[in-house]
């Protein structure tokens, strides 16, 4: 029974070795120049223009939890579906359920004007 441990114990240990070695040859063969334009703040091509610490527009936070309902929708919808005739009625409701609570997550960010771009 130990010997499937052994295995996968000497994977991890080449792993964490492997990736030790690699950490520190490349930091002792890297250059290392700093300059003003390689250091400075990268805001899609352009100069920045504001501070860095100002907040984001909470449309930006809106639309990052509408892709996560989607995600969420889509990981629990194929398994379900592939069980569905096992579960029978029971798993029909609870996913019914499910979806009724992202669509009102997804008209909520509708009422919100997240999928409204100026």
């Amino acid at each position: 029974m130990g010997e499937e441990y052994i295995n996968i114990f000497l994977i991890l240990l080449v792993g964490i070795i492997l990736a030790t070695l690699i950490f520190y040859v490349s930091s002792f063969t890297a250059l290392k120049q700093f300059y003003s334009e390689k250091v400075s703040s990268y805001e899609c091509g352009f100069d920045p223009f504001e501070d860095t610490r100002l907040k984001f527009d909470v449309r930006f936070y809106l639309v990052g939890i509408l892709f996560i309902i989607f995600d969420l929708e889509i990981v629990f919808i194929f398994p379900w579906a592939l069980v569905l005739g096992e579960i029978k009625e029971f798993g029909f409701i609870t996913m019914l359920v499910f979806l009724i609570i992202l669509t009102i997550g997804f008209i909520y960010e509708w009422s919100k004007g997240a999928l409204d771009w100026d």
